[in-house]
Parts: C-alpha cells; structure tokens; sequence
C-alpha cells in the first residue's frame, strides 16, 4: 500500500480530509452508519440503497441507517489484488449478520482468518484504502472485532 497516512478507524483530521470509496454507502459519523434502504412494501431492509427493492421488486423504498454492531458469519482473506485495486493485501473479507436481519458482504479489519471466528461480535469502522493523487486518504468501511467480546470457537 503506498501513502495511505493511517491504520485502523479515521477520526479527527484524517476523516475531514478523507473521502469515499463509493459515495452513498456509509456516513463517517461518530458512530459511523452504513446507508440502507427498507421497502415499503414488504419491509426488508437492503444494502447497498437502492429505488426498487431487491426481494419484492417493489418501487418505493425510504433511506435507513443500518446498526453499527453486528456478528461475524463468515470470512476468508483476499491475497492477490483484484483488479484496479490501490490499496494493501491481504485485507479481510467477510459476511457480517447486523441486528436488522440483514447479512453485509464487507470488508474486515482482521486479515488473519484464523484470528476470527464465528459468532464474533464485530463493529463498523471506517478505514483508509489508499492516498488519491492528491493526497486525500480515499476510505472504505470494514468491520472489527469487538475487542472486550471473547470470540466464540468452532463454526468456519
């Protein structure tokens, strides 16, 4: 990873200066929020937003902020750079179920799999990916472990 001026979640100065990854997805408050939508017909709650809803195909669906905590269900480690990516590996990656109900396919701050297991408790942080050539940290959303929660053994 060449520039990025951080690790872990961005707080203070780095987050003025940071932007997006995708713009839409997470808001970097305190606590951070992924955006979400839930339908007004059946009531799902989806992610990424979106006019239509995924499960019923319904028009009409009003913006939601997800929780910010959530249980780690499944993750594995990217090792080769997928194409077009700026940032560092090996990164973790994972499904994360939120209280809503909902699984995220999201990003981890551990790229260890064998430091996470299932049932982990986990939270939302947002973390730099990569400097832009004008040297503002372009940022994702990721998930950590819950540092006072022990893991839960068994279940990858």
């Amino acid at each position: 990873m060449t520039g990025v001026s951080s690790e872990g979640p961005l707080v203070g100065k780095l987050a003025q200066r940071a932007i997006a990854v995708t713009a839409g997805l997470f808001e970097m408050g305190d606590p951070p929020r992924l955006l979400a939508s839930s339908c007004n017909e059946c009531g799902q709650p989806h992610f990424p937003r979106q006019e239509t809803c995924p499960y019923c195909s319904a028009d009409g669906c009003t913006d939601i902020e997800l929780s910010n905590n959530g249980t780690l269900w499944a993750w594995t480690a990217v090792t080769s750079a997928p194409p077009g990516y700026k940032g560092a590996v090996p990164y973790g990656f994972g499904v994360v179920e939120l209280p809503e109900g909902i699984r995220i396919v999201t990003r981890l701050t551990e790229s260890d799999p064998a430091r996470l297991s299932y049932g982990e408790p986990v939270h939302l942080e947002i973390v730099p990916v990569y400097q832009d050539e004008d040297g503002r940290d372009v940022v994702t959303f990721a998930f950590a472990a819950d540092a006072s929660d022990a893991p839960v053994q068994g279940g990858e």
